[in-house]
């Protein structure tokens, strides 16, 4: 155990932990120089066109006589459940930060879960071939953050390689040797687990006690799940598979089981040979908390969509799915995402991958509901929520945010935070930049908040939020009427305070989507039975009278009353079609 190193780089969005990933890939020999390509381990399409990393991945290198152990983690906010998870498996973390850019919001939430796992840091400022770099600045909010000196800072450039060797050098120096008992009962915790179409579950694990060999028959301790370990092995970074995996070691097992559901992220697994009782910390059940109903424009494709969105649930086990009618746009599926980003990926491998055409309804958050009786509900959508006679009280969730922005645009950020019923809770100082950390009401973040905080800060200002639990709040559910019937799928949860402003521009959007009818359409918005706002569709005026020439007006005046007792009719009974572009109405506030 003594040549093994385990450690994970993080970082923010676009700090170059990938990059880096990939030069000491190169350095240790690991690839060869033929099959190197940029962003190596960043293996989905989406992840190389978005430069962005989705999934963690996991790959041995060989250095010097050590085994090193690289998990390359994602940057995303949505994503850092996976984070944290990973962290349980290593013993020491690469801390890249960007010399141009400095400490962002998402750099300093990553350090304080690698400290909580009680991880050694170690800090490497990159870019330093940039002509934007500051060495200095930046070297000194890497000290104020984390107490370290001058001299344990590597500077690198990922980009050419330069002091990459360095890294490497520090991670055997500095990095603790694993702890673990190798005569112990087997414990193994699941940091990642995946679904392959020709082998089934692979599960990603790091070895804290005991060993795992081919042919183990396995138990997971949290889901009580039971399978066999058809193959273990390393990564490096294809499978190489081995006779056994030891204590310390990173690698995987495939496993003979039919659902990722049954090896959740976080679990300990055991054998049976040498079975354990006591689960490894820090298992928690991933609680999606922004949810978005999935409808296919033509319902022919609703089994498509559904076998789809099931494939994909094997191997993204924070994805949570359940069937929806709703009367205007059919049967869909409603699906809970970590965040919009999460949403947006999904969205687009089911339209790339499983050629689907897809109706979004608007991203909506879950809300406790607490009624007369004493009885606790949740819904997921405004269209869920029980007769407001039996409503004692409405819960949503609030967050807890920080922002990490430059001095000039704290005023700014603040009544941004304002606008969207946030509370600024506090601020403090890192040299030139400012940390701002507020709570607000998830529902007001979900649709524009990242897109103003980047105008608002011209680009400078980073984000990064978690749950913080559920508020009493004076809400109402806002319905939207079009000819008098009323669009379930549009329907909304909002503050009283904001809903008369929200309807009123909702209505003006819904004028200029809805395509005019033959018949006026009134379009409207209301609170239970009080109407809000409200807008008209003008009818088409067809010229009836232009077969008419000359004569007597009567004519014309009959033609013309034929035409206005017709049109009274279709306002009683025409039906208008909702064009798709409606749904999406509300992602853009303005």
């Amino acid at each position: 155990m003594n040549s093994i190193r385990n450690f994970c780089i993080i970082a923010h969005i676009d700090h170059g932990k990938s990059t880096l990933a990939d030069r000491m890939l190169e350095l240790t020999g690991t690839v060869e120089k033929r099959d190197m390509k940029s962003q190596l381990l960043d293996s989905m399409d989406l992840e190389r066109e978005k430069g962005i990393t989705i999934k963690l991945a996991p790959v041995r290198m060989r250095y010097n006589g050590y085994d090193l152990n690289l998990i390359d983690t994602p940057g995303h906010v949505d994503f850092s459940y996976e984070v944290s998870r990973s962290l349980q498996a290593c013993e020491g973390a690469v801390l890249v930060v960007d010399a141009s850019q400095g400490i962002q919001a998402q750099t300093l939430a990553n350090v304080y879960l690698a400290m909580e796992a009680d991880l050694t840091i170690i800090p490497v400022l990159n870019k330093i071939d940039l002509p934007a770099a500051d060495i200095p600045r930046v070297s000194a909010e890497i000290i104020n953050l984390l107490g370290c000196e001058e001299s344990d800072i590597v500077k690198i450039s990922a980009k050419t390689g330069e002091g990459v060797d360095a890294v490497l050098h520090a991670i055997v120096e500095r990095i603790p040797t694993p702890s673990g008992d190798a005569e112990a009962p087997t414990r193994a915790l699941i940091f990642d687990s995946y679904y392959d179409d020709y082998r089934g579950v692979i599960l990603y694990i790091r070895v804290i006690d005991g060993a795992i060999q081919k042919g183990d028959e396995l138990q997971m301790l949290a889901t009580d799940a039971h399978g066999l370990a058809l193959e273990v092995g390393a990564l490096s970074p294809t499978m190489k598979s081995e006779p056994e995996i030891e204590t310390g070691e990173i690698g995987y097992i495939v496993t003979n089981l039919k659902t990722t559901r049954d090896a959740r992220v976080g679990d300990t697994i055991t054998v049976r040979r040498s079975a354990a009782h006591n689960p490894l910390p820090g298992y928690k059940l991933v609680k999606p908390f922004v949810y978005a109903g999935f409808f296919p424009v033509s319902n022919e494709d609703y089994n498509d969509l559904k076998e789809a969105i099931e494939k994909l649930s094997l191997s993204d086990s924070a994805l949570q799915f359940e069937p929806e009618n709703s009367p205007v746009l059919g049967f869909g599926i409603r699906v809970g995402f970590l965040g919009l980003l999460h949403m947006d990926i999904i969205r687009e491998r089911l339209e790339r991958e499983y050629n689907l055409d897809l109706v979004v309804t608007n991203p909506s958050t879950d809300y406790e509901i607490s009624l007369t009786s004493g009885e606790l509900v949740t819904i997921k959508s405004a269209s869920d929520l029980p007769d407001v006679s039996k409503i004692a009280e409405i819960r949503e969730p609030w967050i807890r945010g920080e922002i990490v922005v430059p001095q000039d645009y704290v005023g700014a950020v603040i009544q941004l935070i304002v606008s969207k019923r946030g509370l600024q809770k506090n601020i403090s100082y890192i040299d030139e930049r400012a940390l701002i950390s507020f709570q607000a009401p998830l529902a007001n973040l979900l649709t524009d908040f990242y897109d103003q905080l980047k105008s608002v800060t011209s680009g400078y200002g980073s984000f990064n939020y978690e749950l913080d639990g559920y508020r009493a709040e004076d809400l109402v559910r806002v319905d939207f009427y079009v000819a008098a019937e009323i669009v379930d799928a549009l329907s909304v949860m909002a503050h009283r305070s904001e809903a008369q402003v929200l309807g009123r521009e909702t209505v003006k959007k819904l004028k200029d989507i809805i395509p005019r009818q033959n018949f006026q359409v009134a379009l409207q918005a209301a609170i239970g039975a009080r109407f809000i706002a409200r807008e008209d569709l003008s009818a088409y005026r067809k010229d009836v009278t232009t077969g008419l020439y000359g004569g007597d007006v009567s004519r014309k005046k009959k033609v013309l009353a034929k035409q206005a007792k017709g049109k009274k009719r279709m306002k009683r009974f025409g039906k208008v079609d909702i064009p798709a572009d409606a749904f999406t109405v509300m992602l853009k506030r303005d």
